[in-house]
């Protein structure tokens, strides 16, 4: 399957991943808070945890929204929109990578940098359209020649 303008299923795939690493990440981060005994950082840092999944929930539900909305509008508008959206997700997770607390964080971070850099480029294609079909190159095509009977 070739995805060549459908940014709704590619950011449908980006916010399950990033989910998925979320998650995972949020039960490592209990597990090593917790491993300790002190119940009173365990609970603080359990919540805080929660918050920052459903934060993340959040935004790239949103971006899963206008991901979307850009492909069925084909809007070049939302396109653009969703390429700067992109683009500050891609600052982040390349700042995270250079920062990262575990591989697990490393490894959670350039997944997040590669599905952004992907996005970005199935967007920029559907704002190059500007509604129209999006197409593999920019020449016409050429059609054999039919004879008339």
């Amino acid at each position: 399957m070739k995805l060549r303008y459908e940014t709704g299923t590619a950011t449908f795939i980006q916010f399950l991943v990033v989910m998925l690493f979320g998650f995972v990440g949020l039960i490592a981060s209990i597990v090593d808070q917790c491993h300790e005994g002190d119940f009173a950082n365990c609970a603080q840092g359990s919540i805080i945890s929660f918050v920052y999944v459903f934060l993340l929930a959040g935004w790239f539900g949103f971006l899963s929204v206008l991901g979307y909305a850009a492909q069925d509008q084909r809007s070049h508008r939302l396109a653009y929109m969703l390429m700067f959206a992109e683009f500050m997700v891609l600052a982040i997770a390349l700042f995270n990578a250079k920062h990262f607390p575990s591989v697990l964080g490393l490894i959670t971070s350039l997944v997040d940098a590669a599905f952004a850099a992907w996005i970005i480029v199935l967007a920029w294609r559907l704002s190059r359209a500007k509604g129209g079909r999006i197409t593999t190159s920019s020449r016409p095509r050429r059609r054999p020649a039919t004879t008339k009977k």
